[in-house]
């Protein structure tokens, strides 16, 4: 190189690009020029798509454009904090552990959120269509490279029916601030034409969005599974359940006009309804039936892929010795806490339960609906029986080996993923069915081989 014309010209240059470039960090916030992106290079991922009552995966030849489709059957798991604990720089590290070590032990979906709405400061959504772009950015957007990274499929809850991270009541707080008559009863959520046009625009926002780090929109991203349209929905009254079954409908064809590429689910516990005579013992309880919500009504949506499922029956049953299918029973709390329970229920009875419970909705799912079935929650407590095994490893196997039997027969059993996984560090998160995998080796165990049976399974399937 040419000394004089180095000294100069090319230092000059450099300089002046150095000074604009740190001028340009300094004051990015209030300067119209961004510099042109350079997008991440992302490893190939097909689409996952519903035929009949199973899922299979899409693959696409780049060069020949050819397509193959492969079965998937899913082990998988909750961490609904890895939006929120991505925020802060400092502690990134321990969402890409938890994707990576979901990925060691063969998990291939993880649900979380994709919500988190009020004031503060983390917040996604601050107002009704006034986002965080930071939370979008250093949030959500690396999630999904993440998981896209270690070959890890998300789950994207859109909304909670519970308060935290804001949730429906947030929603229709924001509607009465802005001078709206929103009836105080929270079914006023699946009804109130204003609280419907902001949970829309929310919705929207997530799905066109595009990512800041790899450039894809979220509607062209194969590392999304699917869109939940609200976690664990419930009415405070069984009279509800029209406006809800309304709602459902009206929310999964609004997605579906977004996006034509990505599966739509409800995010259901799997609860039946009044009128369903014959299915509502089956229920833990006779709360169950008097929250407006229908495991096969709900389901049978046209926009409705898959149907979701969870289960918790040392929250769901209480003080009860026997479970008799068929029969209403004793009702004392709906919550999910172990503290409320004051013992008297028969492990059996639970056990009892979680096989008829898992059972008929793979039965429904495959006669009635025609769709597969997903365990999305499925939580147990680590407490320890008197013959030394691990409560969690009893009924987590009884899931795994309806599960498993399911995919042999190729039935609607899709998969389940555990509630929740934990990495060290972030036991803040953890509630009673919260751990961490690697700290109880014969969790572990039993979690790997079910991962690795499933895609036996597949593998089988598409060699044939």
């Amino acid at each position: 190189m040419d000394t004089q014309w180095r000294d100069k010209k090319l230092y000059p240059a450099l300089g002046i690009f150095t000074i604009f470039f740190l001028l340009y960090l300094s004051f990015k916030d209030n300067f119209n020029f961004t510099f042109p992106q350079i997008f991440l290079r992302q490893p190939y991922m097909g689409f996952v798509g519903v035929n009949e009552t199973r899922f299979f995966i899409k693959n696409e030849n780049p060069k020949t454009q050819s397509l193959t489709f492969q079965e998937f059957y899913i082990n998988g798991w909750n961490s609904y904090w890895l939006m929120e604990e991505s925020v802060w720089i400092s502690s990134r590290f321990r969402v890409s552990k938890m994707l990576k070590r979901g990925a060691e032990m063969g998990l291939s979906v993880c649900r979380t959120w994709a919500f988190s709405d009020g004031g503060g400061p983390n917040d996604l959504q601050i107002l009704p269509g006034v986002f965080n772009e930071r939370v979008f950015k250093v949030g959500l957007d690396f999630v999904i490279v993440e998981a896209r990274k270690h070959n890890i499929r998300l789950i994207l809850s859109l909304v909670n029916n519970l308060k935290a991270y804001g949730g429906t009541a947030q929603y229709m707080r924001w509607a009465r601030e802005a001078g709206t008559n929103v009836s105080s009863s929270r079914d006023a959520f699946f009804t109130n034409p204003t609280v419907k046009a902001y949970y829309k625009s929310f919705v929207k926002a997530i799905v066109t969005r595009k990512n800041s780090i790899s450039g894809v929109k979220y509607s062209e991203e194969p590392a999304i599974f699917a869109w939940e349209l609200i976690n664990e929905p419930r009415c405070e009254s069984s009279s509800s359940a029209a406006p809800l079954q309304a709602w459902i409908a009206e929310m999964a064809g609004f997605v579906k006009s977004l996006d034509q590429k990505h599966l739509v689910t409800i995010g259901l516990e799997g609860f039946y309804g009044v009128e369903k005579a014959g299915n509502v013992g089956l229920n833990p309880g006779k709360w169950a039936a008097s929250l407006g919500v229908d495991f096969i009504e709900n389901s049978a949506i046209e926009n409705i892929d898959f149907t979701s499922v969870h289960a918790y029956p040392h929250s769901w049953l209480v003080k009860q010795s026997k479970f008799i299918p068929n029969q209403i029973h004793f009702y004392s709390s709906i919550c999910r806490s172990l503290s409320s329970i004051k013992g008297g229920v028969n492990s059996d009875a639970r056990v009892d339960f979680l096989s008829h419970w898992v059972d008929s909705h793979i039965n429904e799912a495959e006669k009635i609906l025609k769709k597969p079935v997903l365990f999305t929650e499925v939580g147990f407590p680590s407490s320890i029986q008197k013959n030394g095994l691990y409560d969690r490893n009893i009924f987590l196997k009884i899931v795994y080996d309806k599960i498993y039997e399911s995919a042999k027969k190729k039935r609607a059993g899709a998969g389940a993923l555990v509630w929740q996984l934990l990495v060290e560090g972030m036991e803040r998160y953890g509630d009673q069915f919260s751990f961490i995998a690697w700290k109880h080796p014969s969790t572990y165990k039993l979690m790997v081989e079910q991962s690795c049976r499933l895609l036996n399974i597949s593998c089988l399937a598409n060699a044939s």
